[in-house]
């Protein structure tokens, strides 16, 4: 059987059952007394052993194996749970990705994992005999077949556990007797250590053989107990499928492990899935492919606009039909097509539970990590993107954003800090907002930093808000890290961190009450190329509004405006909200005032705003195009697109306008 065209299901099922030990070794580390938790850790870990040794990566089906037992002791009350029984689990989960991720670079998934497996053998506080045992023998694929296959010609095949005496000086000559003793009896399939390594007397005082034979197992013991210094033989029988069974299972070894959903069928209703719930079927598509096909989908809805646009003008009753019915279709299309790119940021989150506590025990802290909104989705280009800045923004929180337990108790805090990671949509976007109750930003040692290396002088320094100084720590190379740790410095690198989330489209805020904590708000666009929007008029020209960002469209007459320091406000629905006129914002030309205000109601989070456009022009599919290389940063524009007639309309950016 060719195990390669699974290879890429054995890689990302590795990683969901890595991940799934992950996270509930954390909770089971919060409730030791919880032995569900590690009745899901050694289901994952079992399953993990199987495919590994299925597919012939012999270390990770070793190091899975020895995690197996410490499991088991611990679900069986035979052991207790400490400290260390912990970190070797970490420990080992951290082995295990290093050899999943060898694999996926084109490795061998091999790795050194002696010591580890030592370690995990201590744990378990094995009997006496057993300290000395080799590791236990894996039955591989090809070990399975050749079983399978002996067992059709009625062969008895014995695992067979040598134990030679402690005194024994030479090892090697021993085993090299009792392997001739076997190989008389049968043929020897394999060995633990391997053959080469008893010959060099790499092994402590036992090894484990399968034989095939057609000897009794008390004929065979007492063969090799005429061996001299062989102290004791364990002999078991090896249950062995025929191989029509054997290919059986391993088809059903490989199809258990088919499970990750990337492209779905059609959801079935409720009583279709009870009736059959094993029908979900599932493929996977590289991601290129769905570009292209988003691509091509582009084009569609700019033609689809043209054709409704030319039937309007037509008032052809049959093309009207044609093309009303395309639009539906091309609009389950759609919704396909995006669906199929969004991906829960929780792909992302889930490896920051473990992260911060590694760091936090190393540097001697007590911080607890609350997530929240792990389900929010975002398109998929942006989640591969987005894992290094947050790894670097939750480095810096916990390295010299949380102070050491004794210093929050002294300033009256829990001695364990608290970082808030929160993921949720607002309008066209999602907002990622970091938090921690920790020491703050200091005002003034960031104006002092930025005044000695000269990124602002001293006149302007007089000038800024709190928000403004905030912001300088995104400078290059900024800290006022006192000492620059193996960790981080607080503000090292948070130009990457700027420049990575504004490369994406995005934008980063920092708000901070020094005593009490900090927050990184990161605004990301969902990417979506597709938008629903509502165009405006404003004079000559049009602009498209997304319509996640719209709360409805009011009429406002101008005896409604109040005027608040400044600012025109309305009293919408008992809020008081100020009002936006885009007209002047963008210097439109040719701007006619009017008897009434046609306002569109905006939001960003629980934030509301009312823009003034001339009118009206209605909802509409269309395709986000980027402004390009010569005009970035635009203010409160994130692109355009083309409209039915063929016209550009610019794309107005809600989330800007709203402070």
């Amino acid at each position: 059987m060719d195990m390669n065209q699974y290879l890429e299901v054995f890689i990302e099922e590795s990683r969901e059952h890595l991940q799934n030990v992950n996270d509930q070794l954390m909770r089971f580390e919060k409730n030791t007394d919880d032995l569900g938790y590690v009745n899901e850790i050694f289901r994952s870990a079992h399953t993990l052993k199987g495919m590994s040794a299925t597919m012939g990566f012999d270390d990770l089906a070793q190091l899975t194996h020895k995690m197996e037992n410490v499991l088991d002791a611990v679900r069986n009350h035979q052991l207790d749970v400490h400290t260390e029984v912990l970190d070797a689990l970490f420990e080992s989960v951290d082995a295990l990705e290093i050899m999943v991720q060898s694999i996926s670079e084109g490795g061998d998934g091999q790795l050194d994992v002696k010591l580890l497996v030592q370690k995990l053998q201590r744990i378990v506080a094995e009997e006496p005999v057993a300290q000395h045992a080799a590791s236990s023998i894996e039955y591989d694929e090809l070990v399975q077949t050749l079983l399978s296959q002996t067992a059709d010609q009625g062969f008895n095949a014995f695992e067979i556990t040598v134990q030679l005496e402690r005194t024994c000086l030479l090892k090697a000559a021993r085993a090299y007797m009792v392997f001739d003793v076997l190989e008389q009896a049968g043929d020897i399939i394999k060995s633990a250590p391997t053959v080469q390594d008893i010959e060099q007397e790499k092994f402590e005082s036992s090894f484990i053989v399968i034989l095939v034979t057609n000897e009794s197992q008390e004929k065979l013991q007492a063969s090799i107990m005429e061996v001299s210094e062989v102290e004791s033989v364990k002999i078991a029988a090896v249950p062995v499928k025929k191989e029509t069974e054997m290919e059986e299972l391993v088809s059903q070894q490989i199809a258990a492990a088919i499970q990750e959903v990337t492209v779905s069928a059609p959801s079935k209703s409720p009583v279709e899935e009870k009736r059959q719930p094993s029908n979900n079927k599932t493929i996977r598509v590289n991601i290129d492919r769905l570009d292209s096909l988003m691509n091509l989908f582009e084009e569609l809805v700019i033609d689809r606009g043209r054709l409704e646009q030319i039937s309007k003008e037509l008032n052809n009753s049959e093309l009207d039909e044609t093309v009303e019915r395309m639009s539906r279709i091309s609009g389950d299309l759609q919704t396909i097509i995006l669906n199929m790119r969004m991906v829960p940021v929780e792909t992302v989150f889930n490896r920051f539970p473990r992260m911060v506590r590694q760091l936090s025990k190393d540097l001697g802290k007590q911080i607890e990590l609350q997530i929240v909104g792990a389900d929010t989705e975002l398109d998929r280009t942006v989640i591969d993107e987005i894992g290094d800045p947050l790894v670097h923004l939750l480095r810096n929180a916990v390295d010299h954003g949380i102070e050491m337990p004794q210093a929050r108790l002294e300033n009256g805090k829990n001695e364990k800090g608290t970082i808030r990671l929160k993921a949720y949509h607002s309008g066209n976007h999602v907002f990622i907002d970091l938090e921690d109750d920790g020491a703050g930003i200091n005002r003034e040692k960031v104006l002092q930093k930025a005044l000695d290396r000269r990124i602002i002088d001293e006149k302007t320094a007089e000038t800024l808000t709190d928000k403004q100084v905030y912001e300088l720590i995104f400078a290059s190379g900024f800290s006022t890290a006192e000492q620059i740790s193996d960790v981080s410095g607080r503000g090292v690198g948070l130009d990457v961190v700027k420049n990575t989330i504004e490369s994406l489209g995005g934008s980063v805020t920092i708000d901070s009450n020094e005593g009490y904590g900090s927050r990184f708000s990161i605004q990301l666009p969902l990417t979506l190329s597709i938008i629903s929007a509502l165009l405006v008029q404003m004079s000559e020209e049009r602009y498209a509004l997304p319509l996640s960002s719209i709360i409805e469209t009011a009429i406002v007459q101008p005896k409604e405006v109040m005027h608040v320091h400044g600012q025109k406000v309305i009293d919408f629905r008992g809020a008081i909200i100020p009002l936006i006129d885009l007209k002047e914002l963008f210097t439109v030309p040719n701007s006619v005032q009017a008897d009434h205000y046609s306002v569109v109601i905006v939001k960003k989070g629980e934030k509301t705003a009312g823009l003034i456009v001339d009118s009206f022009i209605g909802q509409q599919e269309i395709v986000l195009k980027s402004l390009g290389h010569y005009l970035p940063g635009v203010f409160a524009i994130s692109g355009a697109t083309i409209l039915g007639d063929g016209q550009v309309a610019l794309i107005i950016d809600c989330n800007a306008l709203i402070k």
